[in-house]
């Protein structure tokens, strides 16, 4: 949440919405966080949110005694709460971190949360957040990287990657002794069968 417009509607939805309310555990008697607070809980959040999220995936992978696993990496659009700047109408206005970038079969002014999880039980093994207009090979090594790094934690190993074709790079390949990403018309090596 960046900006003063997306915590104050942050703020709004928090009044008006009961799952999210609940999700935060407001009671509906109370008044919801101020902005201020919202504000305060972001900044101190930062990356320690992120070792809280670490250690908790990595303490459930122990536990499964998971020793293998597959990792899916994706990106997901995120809208900002904010206009497009009249000067150039690719960032925002009152958010000025945010990107023109592609949503869906349109585009859209937000972000993009990069995201790796293991396949059979949903866990998310890292994350990054970046603005919508960055293509998912730029973050995909990072992404990957991290993934690592939370299955050595845990005692586990990484057996392959599955990604869409935007993840289509040598490089990632390179990275990894399996993988499953189709390639893009313009990539596809010279292999009998290839899918």
């Amino acid at each position: 949440m960046k900006g003063v417009r997306s915590l104050r509607e942050m703020t709004r939805l928090l009044d008006n919405d009961p799952r999210l309310r609940k999700l935060c555990l407001i009671k509906p008697c109370e008044t919801s966080y101020p902005r201020s607070v919202l504000s305060r809980f972001s900044r101190k959040a930062g990356d320690n949110l992120n070792k809280i999220i670490d250690e908790k995936v990595v303490a459930l992978l122990k536990t499964k005694q998971t020793r293998e696993v597959d990792v899916v990496l994706d990106a997901s659009f995120i809208k900002a709460w904010s206009t497009r700047a009249p000067v150039n109408n690719q960032t925002g206005y009152s958010d000025a971190d945010a990107r023109v970038g592609r949503a869906g079969r349109t585009f859209g002014l937000g972000y993009k949360l990069h995201l790796s999880i293991d396949s059979e039980t949903m866990l998310p093994l890292s994350s990054l957040f970046a603005s919508a207009n960055q293509n998912e090979k730029k973050h995909s090594l990072t992404i990957l990287e991290k993934a690592k790094q939370v299955l050595r934690n845990s005692g586990a190993t990484l057996k392959s990657v599955i990604a869409d074709s935007q993840y289509s790079d040598m490089k990632i390949r390179m990275a990894v002794d399996k993988s499953v990403i189709p390639y893009l018309a313009n990539q596809k090596p010279v292999v009998k069968d290839l899918l």
